[in-house]
């Protein structure tokens, strides 16, 4: 069994192919220094950083989406305030950038976790019992965080790199790092891995619920084709390509669900189901963890990371945006609550061109 490694007290095991390490050092070039903080930013010694950060992280889009709109509170929000639904392709691409971005741009003095914390500021509103939300609720943020790292270790256990209890112990320890970049109330943060498994468990059973905005993230036949595969006639998507990619997309999720979430949500899973599960996730491990290299996988701002570190690039560049397909609406484009580079110095058109030329 292959895992992935790192530099770590908590787990050292031999270093193997699943994931490339990428020659950092420890001298490696940086634009911040943190002496004397509790959390400080990830950076290319962790393991968050190896594992996290890929686009093959995009099978478990729908997972993700879903299951944090079924958190009451977080529903509600995104149902009242958010545009996703009228431009789930171009909000999803965007805002890819900044949600990475808070694991590796701190690193280089970027405060992007503080950034994405402050387009939730006027996200506030009334529940349906009358009682009142907030995005920024330590409780209701933290749900969406959970989600994204602990979505992490869901696809590594399904579909590799395989870690270890210890790795998954030391991607928890890192996540509180991860989550401190927003400058929020750490409260809800669990005391330790094992902690966090229960409150994982409480949530499933008894918080999520389903939801207009749950069942509206799942239902993705009727998309138009993704920006980047806009030559795509149409009639052809609708019509034969977008049934199959969604009929696929609701298997994968619920494949990633735990058990209390399908019955929530009546989605059945046999045990044959788990056994072509278990088998796309080892040919998806030895296909893309073993067999093709790292570097054209990962997402532009993860790339752009680690070219800094082997100094592709220069520890100093402007951060790397989305392209402007992403963009949102022109009428929406003042609006706070809007990731919107504009005037970027830098923007990424995938998969390895970024303009200007690195």
């Amino acid at each position: 069994m292959t895992h992935v490694t790192a530099n770590s007290s908590s787990s050292s095991p031999e270093t193997s192919d699943a994931v490339e390490r990428e020659a950092a050092t420890t001298d490696t070039p940086r634009r911040a220094e943190y002496p004397h903080v509790e959390y400080p930013p990830l950076g290319p010694d962790s393991l968050t950083w190896q594992v996290w950060g890929t686009w093959t992280g995009m099978i478990q889009g729908l997972w993700a989406g879903s299951i944090q709109n079924m958190h009451p509170k977080l529903g509600q929000a995104v149902w009242d305030h958010s545009d996703f639904f009228g431009e789930r392709w171009q909000r999803l691409m965007r805002s890819l950038y900044p949600i990475g971005g808070v694991v590796f741009d701190e690193y280089w003095g970027f405060e992007t976790g503080k950034e994405v914390r402050d387009y939730h500021r006027e996200i506030k509103g009334t529940m349906p019992d009358g009682s009142r939300y907030h995005a920024l609720d330590p409780d209701v943020f933290y749900w969406a965080h959970a989600t994204f790292w602990y979505g992490n270790v869901r696809l590594c256990e399904r579909f590799g790199p395989w870690l270890t209890e210890d790795q998954k112990r030391q991607l928890f320890e890192e996540s509180k790092n991860w989550y401190a970049m927003y400058g929020v109330s750490m409260r809800p943060v669990p005391e330790t891995y094992e902690d966090f498994l229960e409150y994982w468990d409480h949530m499933c059973r008894n918080v999520l619920r389903d939801h207009e905005s749950v069942r509206t993230v799942l239902d993705i036949s009727t998309l138009p084709p993704p920006p980047y595969l806009s030559f795509i006639p149409t009639a052809l998507w609708r019509r034969v390509i977008a049934p199959v990619v969604a009929r696929n997309f609701i298997w994968l999720t619920t494949g990633f669900y735990d058990e209390p979430i399908r019955e929530m949500m009546a989605l059945p899973w046999t045990d044959r189901d788990e056994k072509l599960f278990r088998l796309l996730g080892k040919t998806y491990n030895l296909v893309f963890h073993r067999l093709l290299p790292r570097r054209p996988w990962r997402h532009p701002r993860a790339r752009d990371a680690w070219d800094r570190v082997n100094g592709r690039v220069p520890a100093d560049a402007p951060l790397v945006e989305t392209p402007s397909r992403n963009l949102p609406p022109e009428s929406e484009r003042g609006k706070s609550m809007h990731y919107c580079p504009v005037h970027a110095a830098r923007t990424a058109t995938y998969p390895g061109r970024v303009t200007p030329a690195d």
